[in-house]
């Protein structure tokens, strides 16, 4: 085979020329050649990642490595409850992680399901029925309405074939398709005489030349793009991947300079320095955190559940919290993804339409008026409205609580409009039986239907472009009946509707004494009466709109991404709230540089006729410029960026199963407005995030100081390492989830977004986590020495030390609550439930673990009395006041959020 060309560049003959074949198809044995060659019309998708290499990847992180290396030295120094306390806190931590991980990616597999199964083929001559793995280039394809494309096709014949590539270019009605060569560089959109694979075929049928198959098609390029991205770890992973290593080196110096001192100032030997080197490294690692952390995530999947967002990746929770940027696809995300009459013009004026999809509900209103036009208040209105639901092949039919088009979207609006006038389609065809039919050609670039009443009217109802019928028409409807035609003022009045974005759709009628004999296309295009202009165009959501406020009042940017017209665009946009002074297109961006294009995408809103490779440098560049990025999409084209994206937000009613599959969140109700509850959700599940750590950090620098204190001075430890375990993974675990169920702090939703690099902590929160933990170990010495000097056994004086470590931890627990608010005000009880069943549940377990039998052999404890209890509550309440103090000091300096 030839060289293969741009077929939508090409004549016929060059195409048949370049492809080795003609409108007799293939013959079986060419076919069987180019599928060795070429392979099956299909795209390959890479194995799922087995399980064990899924778990295998849960010990990958430095501070778990210190935890297994810790266990190993404590094994063979022969500690072995430590050691194996250490390990069952590994393995635990693994067995979390592995559940909650996210199922592998399936993009590639779901765009799978976008090609058809069978097909039919011209093959020597014949038309037979293949499989359609087994398409190959040069092949010719019949297609027909309800098919899905099987492959990439010329097209070489073409009658009123129509297609919705909505999931490819974002285009949002059906494309018109025919069969003449286009001249130059046309985008993917504009390409009227290619059909592509995995599109669905609306009207009509054709026939055509297949010229690429599999992954050389246009769904193959993008499953490519998606094969390529490489996801990027989400800012808090970065922010404890971070803390882990400053953590560990932390530990390594500190670990290393206790054996030294140890050994050289003190002269132990090297054995009782590493257990004392382990009893660091034990007591500064926050074991818990990796579960707080992911049931913190968990909580959140379930809250956003509530408010209609499925989440598929557990990280893409928090990561919300960050997001500073929403690139949003248009076609049905910010709007209904159906196309709606939104303005009609007749010679009485023009009518604004309310409501959106296919629903038959909304209001229909006479400009610069309050007025409902009554069903017969209006002739020229209700003559419209009747030539739109009789010249009309779409049904509307209310399914599942939902309304559901079948039909072209086009005429789907048309159908809607009458029904919002209150007429009623089955009984109108009952009452004007349709008698003939014109189909639309687009040639003609009209449809005509003819019908009669019972009182023996005949009429002609037509649709079609203004231009045309405006040629044949010499009057136009009036109260008083037809009156002579101003066709400057209807011509003017369809460039208004496209100028601004619309799609125009003329009507008109033509009455006869009786039925005519033949109905032809010179009958019609004569004496026509003009009816009305119906502007038509795929409506932002309502809620959109006052999403996109709220984002911007939240310091979101949103970006809109389609692969839609300029114009429409440009007017979508503009109703959107959006800055519409500048409107970038795809050709544009690939003739811009890198670097362009990073100063461009800062100052553009409105992004126009994209290709997916654009949305995925968009995305990339934003990236670039430090930003954190969510992108929104329901088709295949959205399929890359909303992999590459930080944050992927997939429509789950009318999206496609790639997007989906390529997305970190899925909104069961396709509203935009639901992107800003997620956000404000993923801002609660940050604050408590980092209220959990706040929370854990200062027992572990408490017990950390406390080791390393007692061995620089030769003391005997109040703690030993298997207690500091029991801390870290049970009273500290349990106490910091009840911070992951607290509600929203108030403002969460009027502060900007936190900052691409920003620490995990502030330094008013370092400052706190270290007052809070050097207290504790101040508190821990005093007892325990205060205790010894009185001559009690070293295992009661450490029940009493333990004891005082939990109860600050408990009193702690209730600053924490809130991060900088006072915890003395009205509000403090909203929501407590789940810190007083966590703050019971720690004291009954710290009773047990203090007085069972098997507990006090384990951990080496003893009974302690009431006085003791009465003596612990008194020195550790005071936390609760001085972290309060700190607060109160912190806004008092800062106006702003922690």
């Amino acid at each position: 085979m030839k060289q293969q060309i741009e077929p939508h560049n090409c004549k016929l003959h060059q195409v048949f020329e370049a492809y080795n074949t003609s409108e007799e198809g293939l013959s079986a044995e060419k076919a069987k050649e180019r599928l060795s060659e070429y392979g099956r019309n299909s795209l390959p998708l890479a194995p799922p990642k087995p399980a064990w290499v899924r778990f295998i990847t849960q010990f990958q992180n430095v501070l778990i490595y210190v935890l297994i290396f810790s266990a190993i030295v404590s094994a063979i120094l022969h500690h072995y409850v430590d050691s194996g306390v250490i390990f069952a806190v590994v393995i635990v931590n693994a067995v979390v992680g592995f559940i909650q991980e996210g199922k592998a990616e399936q993009a590639l597999r779901a765009i799978l399901t976008m090609t058809t199964s069978q097909c039919l083929v011209v093959r020597n001559g014949d038309v037979e029925t293949v499989d359609s793995g087994e398409v190959v280039p040069g092949d010719v394809v019949m297609l027909q309405a309800g098919d899905r494309v099987p492959a990439d096709i010329r097209l070489i014949f073409s009658r009123d074939f129509r297609c919705d590539e909505s999931p490819l270019t974002g285009e949002a009605h059906p494309v018109g398709k025919q069969t003449d060569v286009l001249a130059g560089d046309v985008v993917l959109a504009e390409r009227t005489n290619m059909a592509f694979m995995g599109t669905m075929i609306t009207y009509g049928m054709a026939r055509g030349v297949v010229t690429h198959t599999g992954v050389n098609t246009q769904i193959g390029q993008i499953s490519e793009l998606v094969k390529r991205v490489v996801l990027a770890p989400t800012p808090l992973q970065v922010q404890l991947t971070k803390f882990a290593k400053q953590l560990t080196g932390a530990i390594i110096v500190f670990s290393a300079l206790t054996v030294f001192l140890g050994v050289w100032l003190h002269g132990h030997s090297y054995a009782e320095m590493l257990r004392g080197a382990i009893g660091i490294a034990v007591s500064s690692i926050p074991e818990g955190l990796p579960a707080i952390v992911t049931i913190a995530l968990a909580i959140g999947v379930q809250r956003m559940a509530k408010n209609r967002a499925l989440v598929r990746r557990l990280p893409g929770v928090e990561v919300l919290g960050s997001v500073d940027v929403i690139c949003s696809d248009k076609t049905g995300t910010l709007t209904a993804n159906a196309m709606s009459a939104r303005e009609v013009f007749t010679s009485r004026g023009v009518y604004h339409i309310t409501g959106e999809g296919y629903a038959p509900k909304g209001s229909i209103q006479l400009a610069q008026s309050s007025e409902h036009i009554l069903i017969d208040g209006d002739p020229c209105f209700s003559r419209a409205c009747l030539a739109a639901a009789l010249c009309n092949d779409a049904r509307i039919e209310h399914e599942n609580s939902d309304w559901i088009l079948h039909g072209d979207p086009t005429e789907g609006a048309l159908a809607v409009l009458a029904m919002k006038h209150g007429l009623v389609p089955k009984e109108l065809n009952r009452e004007w039986p349709r008698l003939d039919i014109l189909p639309f050609e687009s040639e003609k670039r009209y449809m005509a239907t003819l019908h009669h009443n019972a009182d023996g009217q005949v009429e002609l109802m037509i649709k079609g472009a203004p231009e045309r019928l405006l040629d044949f028409a010499g009057l136009q409807l009036g109260v008083d009946g037809p009156e002579p035609l101003d066709k400057e003022r209807w011509l003017a009045a369809a460039q208004d509707f496209a100028r601004r974005g619309m799609r125009v759709m003329a009507l008109a009628l033509k009455e006869y004494p009786s039925r005519p004999s033949v109905l032809s296309h010179k009958e019609v295009e004569a004496d026509l009466v003009m009816l009305g202009l119906v502007g038509m165009s795929d409506p932002p959501r309502a809620e959109a709109i006052e999403s996109i406020k709220a984002c911007h009042s939240a310091g979101i940017t949103v970006k809109m991404i389609t692969g839609d017209n300029p114009v429409t665009a440009a007017a979508i946009g503009s109703e959107l709230g959006l800055d519409v002074s500048r409107v970038l297109t795809g050709k544009e961006i690939d003739e811009l540089t890198k670097e362009q294009l990073a100063t461009e995408v800062e100052k553009t809103d409105v992004f126009a006729r994209t290709s997916p490779a654009n949305k995925l440098q968009l995305v990339n560049a934003l990236q670039q410029n430090k930003h954190v990025v969510a992108m929104t999409g329901d088709g295949v084209n959205d399929a890359p960026a909303l992999k590459k994206a930080d944050i992927g937000i997939a429509m789950g009613h009318k999206g496609t199963d790639a997007a989906k599959e390529a997305a970190d969140f899925v909104l069961t109700d396709d509203n935009f407005a639901t992107i800003a509850k997620a956000v404000r959700e993923g801002r609660t599940v940050y604050d408590n995030i980092v209220k959990s750590i706040v929370f854990v950090l200062p027992t572990n620098l408490a017990e950390a100081f406390v080791v390393f204190v007692s061995i620089l001075f030769g003391r005997m430890m109040p703690i030993t390492p298997a207690q500091i375990l029991w801390i870290n993974m049970v009273t500290a675990i349990t106490l910091a989830l009840a911070l992951a169920f607290e509600k929203p702090e108030s403002r969460v939703m009027e502060r900007p977004p936190r900052a691409y690099d920003s620490g995990l902590f502030t330094l008013p929160l370092l400052v706190r986590m270290c007052l809070v933990g050097s207290l504790g170990a101040t508190v821990v010495f005093a007892l325990f020495y205060a205790y010894r000097d009185n001559g009690v056994s070293i295992e009661y004086a450490r029940t009493v030390s333990i004891n005082a470590l939990v109860m600050i931890e408990v009193f702690y627990l209730l600053n924490c609550r809130f991060l900088t608010e006072s915890i003395f005000k009205k509000t403090f009880l909203k929501g407590i439930a789940p810190t007083l069943i966590a703050l019971i549940s720690v004291i009954s377990l710290q009773l047990i673990f203090s007085y069972l039998t098997v507990s006090q052999k384990v951990f080496g404890l003893e009974n302690i009395s009431l006085n003791d209890w009465v003596v612990i509550i008194c020195v550790t309440a005071p936390i609760l006041l001085m972290v309060e103090l700190e607060k109160a000091v912190y806004r008092l300096i800062h106006a702003k959020w922690i």
